[in-house]
């Protein structure tokens, strides 16, 4: 029989009112929104230059003398304006992670803390690096391909509007399709899925990740397959990661049946 004397006692959480829990959500909110605002107020000298670094994959790709064009009367001034806060609001997601995770750290147990801080540090910079992705690979083929596909009696002119909504929309879809690992870690641990299934089904994935890369890129394969490889790659990163950070438990368990 296992000596249970030096066992530790389950550990109790702090409990607050409903009233407390408010005034600290309001506090915390605030906090993350001050945070993107400071950033927003040291990014917004520099509006036009950040809107000229978002918008050069295009003009790279576009024909000599050729231009964007503002098609509303305020897009010259509001344009910039948006892309530096949506640029902010990127800059300053750890911070408002930070509030996040100080708001709900309280109600967790030490087990999972252990488990929601790397989580949480890795969704960051996975996000992240789907946008460098975005920008740097997907945005130079993806434009090329438009350009290149204008008949010739077709001059581009993208208004500036559009091409900010148009890239918004791109780099939260390829900052969230980053975050494959993370989400497969979660479903393994929580139980939802089991790791034996995942590996299974790998090749559904594999398949749905070509599905995805024709819905987020242009029709054409190379565009296709520079999203869904890094996808796939992702996937099984995520596997070998839940086999890492399951065994533990899973020795654990062996060593109190044994005991018991």
């Amino acid at each position: 029989m296992a000596d249970d004397t030096h066992a530790e006692p389950p550990e109790e959480l702090p409990e607050a009112s409903l009233m407390s829990h408010l005034l600290e959500l309001r506090s915390r909110l605030l906090k993350a929104g001050g945070a993107v605002l400071a950033v927003f107020v040291c990014l917004l000298p520099f509006s036009r230059t950040i809107f000229s670094a978002v918008s050069s994959p295009l003009m790279a790709k576009l024909p000599a003398g050729s231009t964007m064009i503002a098609t509303e009367v305020a897009s010259p001034f509001l344009t910039p304006f948006k892309t530096s806060f949506y640029v902010a609001i990127m800059v300053a997601i750890p911070a408002v992670l930070y509030q996040v995770w100080a708001f709900v750290a309280p109600g967790l147990y030490r087990k999972e803390k252990r488990l929601a801080v790397p989580l949480l540090i890795s969704s960051v910079l996975l996000f992240y690096l789907g946008v460098v992705f975005a920008y740097f690979v997907i945005f130079p083929v993806m434009f090329g391909f438009f350009a290149a596909a204008a008949p010739d009696n077709v001059q581009m002119m993208t208004d500036i509007s559009a091409y900010l909504d148009f890239v918004l929309v791109l780099f939260i879809a390829f900052g969230l399709a980053f975050e494959v690992p993370v989400v497969t870690v979660l479903l393994v641990l929580v139980g939802m899925v089991k790791i034996d299934t995942l590996t299974k089904n790998r090749q559904y994935f594999f398949l749905g990740a070509f599905v995805l890369g024709m819905v987020l890129t242009p029709p054409d394969v190379l565009s296709q397959t520079l999203l869904a490889i890094p996808m796939y790659l992702l996937y099984e990163g995520g596997i070998l990661m839940a086999r890492l950070l399951s065994r533990p438990a899973k020795a654990g368990e062996s060593i109190g049946d044994k005991a018991a």
